[in-house]
């Protein structure tokens, strides 16, 4: 395949590129460490698919992942991170998104499979996904099922320290909305307080890295 990587970490960069290249057979046409310069460099190149890393210096890795499948939907992506938290696994299901790796426990085995996969017209997602996917769908209180699309919105802005006026340009909504929604937070999450909101939101996995370049995070 004709591979574009996109990945922060020069170390790590290196060592895909490498990997695919010398190991798998792989072409790489492209790479970066920057969000807003992969989005330009898959556009012109058009690989068959992206290693991203959804962690990304100058833009939300979702954001990456809207704008490219938006334009080329045929593209194949592969997303790897280090965060393995609910929610990020649950925004990584919904944006359509080809497979997944958690850089913590997967290995370079799993990576040549799940080029493979997403090569042969398949789909591959890690062992901690398929476990966070379950337990979200056995779990009564989860937070797909307490919680709204505007609320888990607000939740993450509001783990980055936002205050209403803030979050209500954010997602252009006036700031009574954005307060009433916080309060329904408070009381659906049963907590006392915005320190313990923001606390939530790091904690599962809602807060993210603020985007650059005026790009918002895509919320699914």
């Amino acid at each position: 395949m004709r591979i574009v990587i996109v990945e922060d970490h020069l170390m790590f960069r290196d060592v895909i590129r490498q990997i695919c290249s010398r190991r798998f057979g792989h072409t790489i046409v492209g790479e970066t460490d920057s969000g807003v310069q992969a989005v330009e460099v898959i556009l012109r190149e058009k690989p068959d698919a992206v290693i991203l890393d959804l962690s990304l210096p100058d833009m939300d890795g979702f954001n990456v992942v809207d704008r490219v499948l938006s334009v080329l939907p045929e593209t194949r992506i592969l997303v790897v991170s280090s965060h393995c938290d609910d929610y990020t696994l649950f925004r990584v299901e919904k944006s359509g998104v080809h497979g997944f790796l958690d850089k913590n426990s997967n290995t370079v085995e799993a990576l040549q499979d799940a080029l493979k996969s997403i090569e042969e017209g398949r789909v591959y997602f890690s062992a901690a996904f398929q476990r966070a996917k379950l337990a979200r769908r056995n779990d009564p209180r989860s937070f797909t099922k307490v919680l709204s699309e505007w609320e888990r919105a607000i939740l993450s802005l509001i783990g980055q320290g936002l205050s209403d006026e803030e979050i209500g340009e954010r997602l252009q909504l006036s700031p009574r909305t954005v307060q009433t929604h916080r309060s329904h937070l408070l009381q659906k999450l049963k907590l006392k307080g915005t320190p313990k909101l923001i606390a939530f939101a790091i904690e599962h996995g809602f807060t993210q890295v603020p985007a650059k370049h005026g790009s918002n995070p895509v919320y699914s």
